[in-house]
């Protein structure tokens, strides 16, 4: 945002300092509130929330009938094992679970975006990329169960392990990119990108920051994708920004855009660009997928303690399913027994994630310190022998008494 859209009041010499005097215009509040409430009139959108097609000038795509459905099944099959794990948590049989509820068409939209050769890096939520990198719902459920840190590898599958500590994946995704760029895997439309998935809460973390300062110092093929689903845990996104989250990429010197993340096709469309961009050589750029998060943060949090009622039902009528599935029946691309088979599916899926939690084995004591190092150290052998010790302190003993 140009200086020049700001009114300024000169400060008294008891005055607020120059810097917090400056004062917008009420026509400026008011847009300000609408970017970021509505989206704004850079949003861009290919499928309305009453499930029209519509064009766009810059970023229309060519998608088949079968596209359509695949990715209609990706996001229902999605929902299904998240309101799974989400059930699971509250059965005890998991320590938290984090939703993802009414972000399926941000997460598969970038996912399917993704080439074979490209990398992905996640933060905790995303079960839909993960989906579309081909991993099994299931090697999830260890990370949440306390029984490992994922149990896939990330360069086969070439999507990194979910990262806790917020913001941190963008300094990991820039120096990955960084080196993409420096062993020359990019510059056609075999190149390599990388796509990094972070909140709108993240983007106030420094980590983020000096990620975007590296990619763009050295035009990094890095994507970064913000899932702004309004609200960092109980802060809503105008008290983590004042301008679109979007806007902020300018300020680095490489492009943003905003996308209307409950809109699968122009999530698509606009990361099937931007990943272009990196892989010809053009990055980074950031994309801010403007989405909503329809349950609360995670299973141990309590969203109707700092969220009104209205604004969730308001949100549900952008359902990302819905939307696709609405313009699937009204351009008679899908009947019900395509309807009926993806459900029937989804049961099937739910049933086997729920079945595989329950007999999940847990780990010996000794695999908390199998994958600390590459290499054993004697330092960690001795805390390995200390604490196998302190455990066999406890097991149980048949006295006279009886047991203890």
């Amino acid at each position: 945002m140009s200086p020049e859209r700001w009114t300024r009041e000169e400060p008294t010499e008891t005055g607020p300092p120059a810097a917090t005097a400056a004062k917008p215009t009420r026509e400026q509040v008011i847009a300000g509130l609408r970017a970021t409430s509505e989206g704004g009139a850079d949003l861009v959108q290919l499928l309305t929330p009453e499930g029209q097609r519509v064009s766009h000038p810059d970023f229309d795509i060519d998608i088949t009938d079968a596209q359509l459905r695949d990715m209609y099944r990706d996001m229902v099959l999605v929902r299904r094992f998240d309101r799974e794990g989400n059930a699971l948590q509250r059965q005890g049989q998991l320590g938290i679970w984090v939703p993802l509820l009414g972000q399926e068409a941000a997460q598969i939209g970038a996912g399917r975006a993704l080439k074979p050769q490209d990398m992905a890096f996640p933060s905790y939520r995303e079960h839909g990329v993960a989906w579309c990198r081909g991993l099994d719902p299931t090697e999830i459920l260890g990370i949440f169960r306390g029984t490992d840190h994922g149990s896939w590898d990330p360069i086969e599958t070439k999507f990194h392990l979910y990262t806790i500590v917020i913001g941190n994946q963008c300094l990991n995704a820039a120096g990955y990119a960084m080196g993409q760029r420096f062993e020359g895997r990019l510059g056609d439309d075999d190149g390599e990108a990388t796509m990094v998935f972070f909140g709108d809460g993240a983007t106030s973390q420094g980590d983020v920051h000096e990620a975007m300062v590296w990619a763009a110092v050295y035009d990094a093929p890095l994507v970064f994708f913000c899932q702004n689903n309004q609200w960092a845990i109980s802060e809503p996104t105008e008290r983590q920004s004042r301008v679109p989250l979007y806007q902020r990429a300018s300020g680095y010197g490489f492009p943003g855009i905003r996308v209307d993340g409950n809109d699968v096709l122009a999530s698509l469309a606009v990361s099937k660009w931007a990943l272009d961009e990196c892989r010809h050589g053009n990055g980074p750029v950031l994309v801010e997928a403007f989405t909503y998060r329809m349950d609360a943060h995670t299973t141990s949090d309590d969203a109707t303690r700092y969220r009104l009622a209205d604004e969730l039902e308001a949100w549900k009528l952008k359902d990302p399913i819905e939307r696709l599935r609405v313009h699937l029946v009204r351009e008679q691309i899908a009947d019900q027994d395509f309807f009926d088979s993806v459900q029937a599916e989804s049961d099937e899926l739910a049933a086997r994630f729920r079945d595989y939690c329950f007999n999940l084995a847990e780990p010996p004591p000794r695999r908390m310190f199998s994958q600390v190092y590459a290499e054993p150290t004697e330092q960690l052998a001795a805390q390995e022998e200390e604490y196998l010790r302190y455990l066999a302190g406890f097991a149980d003993e048949t006295t006279a008494g009886g047991v203890r």
